[in-house]
Formats: structure tokens, C-alpha cells, sequence
């Protein structure tokens, strides 16, 4: 994969705060066209190093490149190539939802039609509508509107769904789906794992400054981690036996303990939520 593949390419990141280590040796790319969410719990680095991405913030050591430029040197050019949607924000509570986004489109020098851009956010009935009257979720697709009009290459996406209700949520998510499909690369951070799972071609686990894995979500923690927990009741005594072939193992048991039924059979997998929190109950190392 060449640079020119590549919307991020960060090595070596790091970031102290007093004898804090925030960031502790962070190496990440994020590919061109792709959804990639950052994971990790509060503290563990994420938003330092997401807001060093976005220039927002000075690294003390490491190679950043962000679209080919370094955030912490690029220029006005460069921030016109990028999107931000802060998990929260301030505004003119008084103004329209058109008014706010033909505003924002004023800033760049070639801008998306705000009005095309009301409409693929779902806020064509909401545009005359004052932002202190819309809905949580009206107001997080207002904050991506802001974020697009200027055409980004790459949008920064920091917790954009908290607080929202289940449909909502999925309402969103096809929003953000229809971003990427328009060549839009995405970087997400969110605490929902179902969110990362549903969204991201990729994700990155952070936890103390550090990052502990990437991979696509289905493939987090490796086939050991995944494993399939078989567990029944055998001679008054619980038992439980990991393995890749869960249909053969109780098979197996199904033979054993017939002509009866298995005491107490159950086959858990672990969801991408069980091997998250799995990864960061320890620090990385």
C-alpha cells in the first residue's frame, strides 16, 4: 500500500502530560474510503490522539500525516479537506437549519450545495426550523451537515450518536454508511460496540496510550478469542469445554448422554462486546 492509499498514517505518537503518558507510541493508518472507529475507555488516549489528527492539539513526539499533510503545520488548504462533528457544540440557537449550513458552506472555497446537502441529511422539512427546536438527533445530523458541506475527504466523527434512541441510531448509521459510499473516509470514535460493529471496515482498541489491536470487527482478539464455550451438567457437576467445533462437541455429548436430553446444555459465543472488554480489563503492554 502506497501513501497515497492511505487518509491517515500516524508512527510513533506521543503525548505527555507531566509524567502522564495520554499517548505512549501510537501507530495507525486508516485507508482512503474507509469507516475506522477507535474504541477505548475514558482516559485511555483516544480523543488526545484524534485531536492531534485534526491539528487541534501538538504531539510531542511521532510522524503524523494526515491526507498527506502534517496537522500540526498545514495550512487553511488543508483544513478545508477535513470535517469535524464535536460531540457537542455551540451555536446560534435563534438561526434556521438553512441559515446555519448556508453559513458554514461561506467558509470554503468550494463548497456542496446546502441545500443538497439539507436533503441527504434528512433536514429538508427541518429547514426553516430554529436549532434550539430540533431533536437530539436532528441536531447530530445538522452537526454532520455542517461537517460535509465543505466537501471533506476525511470526516472526524467523535460520539455521535450518544443519547440517541434505538431508531434514531439506525437512522444515523445509514447516513454514515452513505458518506462512505460517496468516497468520504470516516474516522469514528464511539463507545457503543454494536455501533463499530454495524459501521467500521476497521476499528482501533486504545487503552493506556497504547493501541492493542487492529483488525476488521469480526476478526477482534484472533480465532482464540472467538471460540465457542460449550457448557453442560455431567454427573451433578457443571463442565464447560472452548472450541472451534461446537456442532462436533455436543455431538459428542448428544451421544454420550442418550437416550436423555443434555443436562443443562448451552453454546455461548463471545460478542464483539465480551472480547472488548476482555482486551482492556488488562493494560496494554
Amino acid at each position: 500500500m502506497t501513501s497515497t492509499d492511505l487518509a491517515v498514517n500516524v508512527r510513533g505518537l506521543r503525548k505527555h502530560y507531566g509524567t502522564k503518558k495520554a499517548v505512549d507510541g501510537v501507530d495507525l493508518t486508516i485507508e482512503r474510503g474507509e469507516i475506522f472507529a477507535v474504541l477505548g475507555p475514558n482516559g485511555a488516549g483516544k480523543t488526545t490522539t484524534v485531536e492531534i489528527l485534526e491539528g487541534h492539539r501538538v504531539r510531542d513526539a511521532g510522524d503524523v500525516q494526515v491526507l498527506g499533510e502534517d496537522p500540526g503545520t498545514a495550512g487553511r488548504d488543508w483544513r478545508g479537506r477535513i470535517g469535524i462533528v464535536m460531540q457537542s457544540s455551540n451555536d446560534q440557537a435563534e438561526i434556521t437549519v438553512g441559515e446555519a449550513v448556508r453559513h458554514f458552506a461561506t467558509y470554503y472555497a468550494n463548497p456542496r450545495n446546502p441545500d443538497e446537502v439539507i436533503e441527504l441529511c434528512g433536514l429538508t422539512e427541518k429547514a426553516k426550523t430554529r436549532l434550539r427546536k430540533l431533536s437530539g438527533g436532528q441536531r447530530r445530523r445538522l452537526d454532520v451537515a455542517l461537517g460535509i458541506v465543505g466537501r471533506p475527504e476525511l470526516l472526524f466523527l467523535d460520539e455521535p450518536t450518544t443519547g440517541f434512541d434505538p431508531q434514531a441510531r439506525r437512522d444515523f448509521w445509514e447516513l454514515i454508511q452513505s458518506l462512505r459510499d460517496s468516497g468520504t473516509t470516516i474516522l469514528l470514535t464511539t463507545h457503543y460496540l454494536d455501533e463499530a460493529e454495524h459501521l467500521a471496515d476497521r476499528l482501533a482498541v486504545i487503552n493506556s496510550g497504547r493501541v492493542q489491536a487492529v483488525s476488521a470487527p469480526d476478526d477482534l482478539g484472533g480465532r482464540t478469542a472467538r471460540r465457542a464455550v460449550v457448557h453442560w451438567t455431567e454427573n451433578g457437576v457443571a463442565r464447560q469445554e472452548a472450541t472451534d467445533h461446537p456442532t462436533r462437541l455436543v455431538a459428542e455429548l448428544a451421544a454420550r448422554f442418550a437416550p436423555t436430553e443434555i443436562p443443562a446444555l448451552q453454546v455461548i459465543r463471545p460478542s464483539l462486546e465480551d472480547i472488548y472488554l476482555s482486551m482492556i480489563a488488562t493494560p496494554a503492554a
